[in-house]
């Protein structure tokens, strides 16, 4: 756990700009359901309208990802993440303000435009801003660290969530944005990525450079062009580049399939099979992101010294199949709460996933590797609501071809099944052949 302990500024941006994000999580659904469909446990427009938002959130992010993550590497990381922190406060003001059906739809808009870049912003350049200050051993715990924060601000968000209105729930998801924006301006310095000149040879050159890249460099003692804006080629070229980032680019597809479909459509699926309400999912959620930041901070941390990060991937996705698997199966409404702790395994593979990458890549490639992974994930959170949230209607329906409600989350839970396959394939090529060795990372 060595030098962890400098990233407290990071720590407590993290924390202040995940817990104004997933405050309003457990009454969203309340709200989108009485804007829309007023005194109705079950509405098709509240299902397909929050898909339609995730999709259009997802295709947005898979499009600005890379280049936000190239643009950090540029410009840096504490630049590029004061972006999508500060996005964070507008869509809440404006619930906070008022929650008629007008307010909602232009919540609606606003939200949808900002989580283009806020919703995975606030996840990938923290990771790369921790990479840059770690060295490859303790990568992973430092990755585990960060997500295990997102969760804690997750649990502490849905706590306090329980016993505020819907109105002080915006108000302090606002006041808490705002925070996180004022605390990093203040005290959260950008990294310095140094590496020694004199062992950096060609085996370590980054990726993406090319001839006019190395002249450039020789003359311009090695600070990164603003024009270096990854383009579909480079992008692909990334992923190409070596076998192990080729699978955790499927394994990143085929979780975030699953993800997305957690999102919504489960939600509306307890809504209409066991009537839950804000005041439940906010307990299903305390116990679900209780487990995974004792998981993610605790857990994680000691296992990556003792275990390789496929074998804990592989054992993650196992978990979150057999949580879908008895979810869809539900027979009453407290089976969700007793599953709900083997998320604190599943949520374990996207900071495996994201050291897998880490070590892939060099130095000055941490911002757009990162950025490629969330954008293949957000392409999937594009698919999901079109397959999940139909699939979920249908056989929530009277039309269901046979009498499964919980099916959409069964093949939620397959989605995470079939990622095994990759990951198993990741540890038989093994990371090891890793194409850059950060030999010097200072803060």
């Amino acid at each position: 756990m060595e030098k962890i302990s400098s990233l407290k500024h990071l720590f407590v941006t993290v924390f202040l700009s995940n817990f104004a994000f997933n405050v309003v999580t457990p009454a969203i659904t309340d709200i989108t359901m009485d804007a829309i469909c007023p005194s109705q446990d079950k509405c098709s427009l509240a299902i397909y309208l929050s898909g339609f938002q995730q999709a259009i959130i997802g295709l947005g992010s898979m499009l600005l990802m890379p280049l936000i993550g190239n643009l950090s590497d540029v410009y840096g990381r504490k630049a590029l993440l004061t972006i999508p922190v500060t996005l964070l406060i507008f869509p809440s003001v404006i619930m906070a303000y008022r929650r008629t059906t007008n307010y909602f739809y232009a919540y609606y808009v606003i939200r949808t435009l900002t989580g283009m870049i806020s919703d995975t912003g606030i996840q990938c350049i923290p990771i790369a801003y921790a990479a840059d200050c770690m060295s490859e051993e303790n990568r992973a715990s430092a990755i585990a660290t960060v997500a295990g924060v997102g969760s804690a601000a997750f649990l502490c968000s849905n706590f306090v969530a329980r016993f505020l209105s819907t109105a002080q729930i915006f108000l302090v998801s606002s006041i808490s944005s705002s925070a996180a924006v004022l605390y990093m301006t203040i005290f959260l310095k950008d990294t310095t990525r140094h590496i020694n000149k004199i062992n950096y040879d060609a085996l370590n050159q980054p990726i993406l450079a090319n001839d006019d890249d190395k002249s450039e460099s020789d003359s311009s003692e090695g600070t990164p062009s603003p024009i270096n804006i990854p383009s579909f080629y480079h992008i692909i070229s990334l992923h190409k580049s070596s076998t192990t980032l080729l699978l955790a680019t499927f394994i990143s597809f085929l979780y975030g399939l699953g993800e997305g479909g957690i999102q919504t459509p489960f939600l509306y699926f307890l809504r209409a099979r066991f009537q839950y309400n804000k005041d439940n999912f906010s307990i299903l959620m305390l116990i679900c992101y209780g487990g995974t930041t004792f998981s993610q901070l605790i857990l994680l941390p000691k296992l990556a010294h003792i275990v390789r990060e496929e074998t804990i991937l592989s054992l993650a996705l196992i978990a979150g199949f057999s949580n879908m698997l008895i979810d869809s199966i539900a027979w009453a409404a407290w089976v969700p709460y007793v599953v709900a702790l083997l998320p604190m395994f599943l949520f374990l593979a996207k900071p495996a996933l994201q050291s897998i990458v880490s070590k892939q890549v060099g130095p000055n490639e941490q911002g757009i590797a990162q950025g490629c992974i969330s954008g293949v994930s957000s392409f999937a959170n594009i698919l999901s609501p079109f397959i999940f949230s139909p699939l979920t209607d249908l056989f929530l329906s009277e039309r269901a071809p046979f009498d499964y409600p919980g099916f959409s989350m069964f093949c939620i839970g397959l989605a995470w099944l079939l990622a095994i396959i990759p990951s198993i394939m990741i540890s038989w090529f093994g990371t090891s052949n890793s194409r850059h060795i950060i030999r010097d990372v200072l803060c």
